[in-house]
């Protein structure tokens, strides 16, 4: 999804979901794009769409007219992967899917979707640039968001540098795991950066994400030192029996003590995103978990003052 197509057409990328008025990542009003592809499987994640680098199909059973009175979109598979339930709507069989997505071109009721469209630069910009009346009164802009853009790098440091010319804030969503040099090129083109750290803890950093935490902290270290200038918002989601203690939040805030133009906030957790499994024919990887939230309001005055910022 990177690289030029073989026709001479210009690169697109993966994009799963446009939010238009969004004022919670990044300054102002903002365009958040949010590109397919991450190289962690958090198990809390609220985007399992995002997860995948490939278009997925989603499958919604409440919109769903059901076999008897519809069909269509059993007729319209070459492959014999959608299937009637016992409550007389549709199942897929994703074993013998082939993504083709004729299903959903077939349903009329939107039961089916695909996570995953490629768009040009243009394309998104353009949809970007309808608010732009909205970006110059509030000081907002466009935040790339996933998934992780790094995942799409060329594409997002070619997106990112085409909204700069036309005079567009930036902003990114990173979980901070990528190339060094495909997060260093994609600094010159931002405003702003959000940068997960989700725990210093490498070993619960490895069981709960799938993959170690060394990269990140090494490539956030190096942006501090080669983009001093650049604001950075680090976030870190608090998930009930991972990183919800002192501790954890305490040596986060230790971590980024000293460092300049660096903002920390916590992110309490949530299950908004549960039933996106549903759709995708996955379980939800946690159980039911609930954040106490006095402890929050605990662990987010604690973060304050170990940064000085009460």
């Amino acid at each position: 999804m990177n690289g030029q197509l073989a026709s001479g057409q210009p690169p697109r990328g993966l994009v799963f979901n446009i939010q238009r008025y969004s004022v919670h990542d990044g300054p102002g009003i903002r365009t958040i794009v949010f590109l397919k592809g991450c190289p962690l499987n958090c198990r809390w994640c609220s985007n399992p769409e995002s997860q995948s680098g490939q278009p997925e199909l989603a499958f919604n059973a409440n919109k769903c007219i059901g076999e008897a009175d519809c069909g269509l979109c059993g007729q319209a598979c070459r492959q014999g992967a959608v299937k009637t339930a016992g409550d007389g709507k549709i199942e897929l069989d994703r074993t013998r899917c082939d993504a083709c997505f004729s299903c959903v071109d077939a349903c009329p009721a939107k039961a089916l979707h695909i996570f995953g469209q490629p768009m040009t630069v243009d394309e998104i910009l353009k949809a970007a640039e309808a608010d732009g009346v909205f970006y110059g009164r509030s000081g907002g802009g466009i935040t790339l968001s996933g998934g992780e853009p790094l995942a799409q790098g060329a594409f997002t440091v070619a997106l990112l540098k085409e909204a700069k010319r036309r005079r567009i804030n930036t902003a990114m969503e990173t979980c901070g795991l990528g190339d060094w040099a495909v997060l260093a090129e994609a600094a010159k083109y931002l405003n702003t950066i959000i940068f997960d750290i989700k725990t210093l803890d490498a070993q619960k950093h490895q069981e709960y994400t799938g993959v170690a935490n060394e990269a990140i902290l090494a490539n956030f270290g190096r942006l501090c030192e080669e983009f001093p200038a650049l604001p950075k918002l680090v976030r870190t989601p608090v998930v009930p029996g991972f990183n919800d203690s002192e501790e954890d939040i305490a040596a986060i805030a230790a971590f980024l003590a000293g460092k300049t133009n660096v903002d920390y906030e916590l992110l309490a957790y949530h299950r908004l995103g549960q039933p996106k499994y549903r759709y995708l024919d996955r379980d939800y990887p946690l159980d039911d978990l609930k954040l106490d939230d006095d402890k929050f309001k605990a662990l987010k005055q604690l973060a304050k003052e170990r940064l000085g910022k009460q």
